[in-house]
């Protein structure tokens, strides 16, 4: 959440709730949305860090609000995000250990696991197509984002079959 927020400040002031509605209304209603709570939390550390300051605002008819803007050091942290690549491969994925422990422990069967997991999947991704049917189809990175997740998971699905093909062999 920190970065985000630091890329939402650098086009400006704002403060919490601005901040959590923009995040909103720009990922749209497939991304998790965060709480103000969590946001205001975050806006407090990246104060502390010296990445954002805070500033009271006065309000005649509501209490004050305080208006974060970023720091130069703020900048080049974003900066520094926007030029890092995101590299996580799947290496340590919670299904396949699952799957690769199941006859080690005889809990489970591993086709069972994988057609467990394949309906999950499946399930996921009729929720995201009710997602992005209900979706403002202005908001095209809303739409950009259910389909990346979509593709994510039909990657999943291949991957299923062909763990299924290659344990059905050995059997």
């Amino acid at each position: 959440m920190r970065l985000p927020l630091l890329a939402l400040l650098a086009r400006g002031p704002a403060h919490g709730y601005e901040l959590k509605q923009d995040l909103e209304q720009l990922l749209g209603s497939a991304y998790p949305q965060p709480n103000v709570g969590q946001i205001y939390v975050t806006l407090g550390r990246l104060e502390k860090s010296g990445l954002i300051e805070g500033e009271d605002v006065e309000q005649s008819s509501r209490p004050n609000k305080k208006v974060y803007h970023l720091t130069d050091a703020g900048r080049e942290a974003l900066h520094a995000w926007f030029e890092d690549t995101a590299d996580e491969p799947r290496v340590r994925d919670e299904f396949f250990m699952k799957l690769a422990l199941a006859p080690q422990s005889g809990a489970t069967d591993q086709i069972t696991l994988i057609n467990k997991q394949r309906r999950q999947y499946l399930n996921t991704m009729r929720e995201l197509s009710r997602l992005a049917a209900a979706e403002d189809r202005d908001n095209r990175i809303a739409h950009l984002l259910i389909e990346g997740a979509m593709l994510h998971l039909q990657a999943d699905l291949d991957w299923l079959e062909r763990c299924q093909e290659e344990l059905e062999e050995l059997e």
